[in-house]
């Protein structure tokens, strides 16, 4: 897969089909592989140009050195709405991506993000606002500190989880899933895609520095009240991980947004629900083509 240098940074990252650009944001220790084929090329057969690519300290992309805090440390920090420290923040990894469209000619695009991928989408439209074409926000929240946190049952189980290692990842990867997924949770593909992943990179300390960069990042919802963008806030009702009032904080915070709220869905991206969420993200892509 090729890369880029975006300020020092090396982003690895794919591209298939042509047309409208579309940037695909994965979140909390997500490679650009997480985005199943599958799914891509629903939205190629759309019309698009899917980009697909590792953020910072995940995947290929380049990974830092500086010592995380502790997953508790963190997990309490988000609880009592304290910053921990971190050596960069969501609004750094949204650089990356504006760089990354620099690097690859394109003026603007179509972004979609999940999660901690959404963050970043958001912090891409506000602050790179002649970038993002459309903004589809997938289970993610404001930053706010108050809206979309995790279940306190939820984080005491994580809380709990042992220390990561090679050999136990597949298994814990598995249980997390298990924990935050809707009642579409494939065990067996699950399986096989967590392997693969886990086969083309493997950094535990990367995502507990993604884990800080979230906690150490601003409130959005001041920024995303002046985001023009088409906005959709798509959420899943079953979501502990990042609870339904992140979405709504999200969608109330951008004016004109638009919300989908999936009954069976937790904090996953249940394929039952894939056409229809492409055909959102289309028609929310095409209200910008529109105006």
């Amino acid at each position: 897969m090729p890369s880029v240098e975006v300020h020092g940074t090396t982003i690895e990252y794919d591209e298939r089909g042509e047309g409208r650009p579309l940037l695909l944001v994965m979140g909390l220790s997500g490679q650009l592989v997480d985005w199943p084929d599958d799914f891509v090329d629903l939205f190629v057969t759309r019309g698009f140009r899917v980009i697909r690519f590792d953020n910072r300290d995940a995947g290929l992309s380049t990974e830092f050195s500086w010592e995380p805090p502790s997953r508790w440390r963190t997990l309490l920090t988000l609880l009592f709405r304290r910053k921990p420290r971190a050596g960069y923040d969501i609004d750094d990894m949204a650089g990356d991506a504006a760089g990354l469209l620099d690097r690859l000619g394109i003026p603007a695009a179509h972004v979609v993000g999940v999660s901690m991928g959404g963050m970043i989408a958001q912090a891409l439209a506000i602050g790179h606002p002649s970038r993002v074409a459309s903004l589809t926000s997938i289970m993610s929240n404001t930053g706010d500190g108050k809206n979309g946190r995790i279940g306190p049952r939820l984080m005491l189980k994580v809380g709990r989880m042992g220390e990561p290692t090679l050999e136990a990842a597949v298994d814990q990867t598995l249980f997390v899933g298990r924990l935050v997924s809707g009642p579409h949770f494939d065990e067996e593909q699950v399986r096989v895609m967590v392997k693969q992943s886990i086969a083309r990179s493997y950094r535990p300390a990367g995502v507990a520095r993604q884990m800080a960069a979230i906690g150490a990042s601003p409130d959005r919802t001041a920024g995303l009240a002046k985001v023009t963008a088409p906005t959709l806030v798509v959420h899943g009702l079953l979501d502990q991980l990042v609870r339904l009032s992140g979405g709504i904080a999200t969608a109330k915070a951008v004016p004109g947004s638009r919300m989908l709220v999936f009954p069976d869905m937790g904090h996953d991206l249940p394929r039952p629900r894939w056409e229809e969420l492409a055909d959102a993200i289309t028609a929310n892509a095409d209200r910008a083509s529109a105006g």
